[in-house]
C-alpha cells in the first residue's frame, strides 16, 4: 500500500475520533457516555483481551529451544562462551531478559546495512532507533504512573517522588515557567517528541516506509494527539482538576459520576486514551507482553547437552522396509529390483540380481 495512503487512513482516524467527543460532548452534552461508560468498556476490552492473547500464546507448544543469540555458546571448559547473549542456564535466561525488558538489549545490538563505496556491502550501529525507543517507553511509564495521583486518595509517596524528580528542573536547578504556571514534566514533553521522532523516521527512510502500514502508524498519529491534548490541558488551556479528580475517583470507586466544567478537552484527551486502552491487545502494542512468553527470548540455548522431544507428537503407523518387500517381493524381482529375500530360496542377496 502506498504510505500516503497509509498515513491518510491514519490521520483521518484520529482526527474523526477526536471530533467524536468533541461533538458528543460540547453540542449534545454526553458526559456520562464519553465519562463513564466508555472509559469502562474500553478497560473490560483491555483486560479480557491481554488475558486471551495471553493464554492462547502461553498454550502454543514450544517442543524445542528456538532462542535467538549473539554470542558463543557453551561447549569446553577452554572456549569462552556468552552467558548473556546464549545462556545454557536459567539464570542467564534472567539476566538476558532483564537486560531485554529495561535496556532494550537486543535494539542497542540493532545494525544497518548499507551499500558503501564500491559494490561493497557495509554494517553499522543504528542507535538513534534505541535512543528513540527508550525515551518513548520511559516517558509513556513516567507520565502513566504520575496520572495515578488522579486515581488514588490519599497520593502515594512515590507518586509525590516521581513528579518531584520529572519536574527537577522547576525546583530552583533551572527554572523555566513563569510565577503561575505549572512546573513542566519533562516526561510529558519527552513522550510527546520521542513518539514524534519515531514517527519521523518512519517517514525519512524509504526502507522503513516501504513496509509501513496504517496499522503502524496509528498507534503513533494515536499517542501523539494523547500527549498533544495533555499539553495543551496542562500548559495553555486550563481545566477544573477538581472535577477532573471528583470523575477519575469515581471510577475507581464503581461510584461513577459526572461533574460538570470539566470541558471538551479532557473528554478528548480522555477517549483517546480508552482508544489506546481498547485497542493495546489487538494490536502491535502487545509485544510489552508478549516479549516474556517469546521462546526466542525465555529460553536458554542447551540443546547439545541436553535432548528435547517434542511431548505433543503422537503415535504414527509405519511401513517399514521389511514390509514393504514382503508385500511387493515379487513385483521387485520380476522389475530387477534388488531384494533382501528371493522368494524361490528365502536366501539373502547382497543386493545385485545374478
Amino acid at each position: 500500500m502506498n504510505f500516503i495512503v497509509s498515513i491518510l487512513i491514519s490521520s483521518i482516524a484520529v482526527v474523526i475520533l477526536v471530533v467524536i467527543p468533541w461533538v458528543g460532548v460540547g453540542a449534545f452534552d454526553l458526559r456520562v457516555l464519553f465519562g463513564v461508560v466508555i472509559p469502562y468498556a474500553a478497560l473490560l476490552t483491555f483486560f479480557v483481551g491481554i488475558v486471551v492473547r495471553v493464554v492462547d500464546w502461553a498454550r502454543s507448544p514450544v517442543p524445542f529451544r528456538i532462542p535467538t543469540t549473539g554470542g558463543q555458546q557453551w561447549s569446553f571448559p577452554w572456549i569462552k562462551s556468552n552467558r548473556v547473549d546464549n545462556p545454557k542456564g536459567t539464570i542467564g535466561v534472567i539476566i538476558r531478559m532483564i537486560f531485554e525488558v529495561l535496556l532494550f538489549r537486543s535494539l542497542f545490538r540493532n545494525t544497518k546495512m548499507q551499500f558503501q563505496e564500491g559494490p561493497r556491502i557495509g554494517y553499522e550501529w543504528e542507535k538513534w532507533l534505541w535512543l528513540f525507543a527508550l525515551a518513548f517507553h520511559y516517558a509513556f511509564l513516567v507520565t502513566v504512573v504520575r496520572h495515578l495521583r488522579f486515581f488514588t486518595d490519599p497520593i502515594p509517596g512515590f507518586v509525590k517522588l516521581l513528579e518531584t524528580l520529572d519536574s527537577f528542573m522547576e525546583t530552583g536547578i533551572i527554572p523555566i515557567s513563569g510565577f503561575g504556571t505549572p512546573a513542566l514534566m519533562l516526561s510529558g514533553v519527552t513522550l510527546l517528541g520521542a513518539v514524534s521522532l519515531l514517527l519521523i523516521r518512519r517517514l525519512w527512510i524509504p526502507q522503513v516506509r516501504y513496509i509501513s502500514l496504517p496499522a503502524d502508524y496509528f498507534p503513533l498519529f494515536l499517542i501523539i494527539g494523547i500527549a498533544f491534548t495533555g499539553v495543551l490541558m496542562r500548559y495553555l488551556l486550563k481545566i477544573d482538576i477538581v472535577s477532573v479528580k471528583e470523575l477519575t475517583m469515581g471510577l475507581v470507586t464503581f461510584h461513577p459520576r459526572s461533574p460538570e466544567g470539566i470541558g471538551a478537552l479532557f473528554y478528548i484527551h480522555l477517549f483517546l486514551v480508552c482508544i489506546l486502552i481498547a485497542y493495546f491487545p489487538f494490536s502491535k502494542l502487545l509485544h510489552m507482553a508478549g516479549i516474556f512468553l517469546s521462546p526466542t527470548r525465555n529460553l536458554s540455548n542447551n540443546s547439545r547437552f541436553v535432548r528435547h522431544l517434542n511431548p505433543w507428537n503422537y503415535p504414527v503407523k509405519v511401513h517399514t522396509y521389511e514390509e514393504y518387500e514382503e508385500e511387493f517381493r515379487d513385483k521387485m524381482v520380476e522389475a530387477g529390483l534388488p531384494v533382501d529375500k528371493m522368494p524361490e530360496s528365502g536366501v539373502e542377496e547382497t543386493g545385485e540380481k545374478e
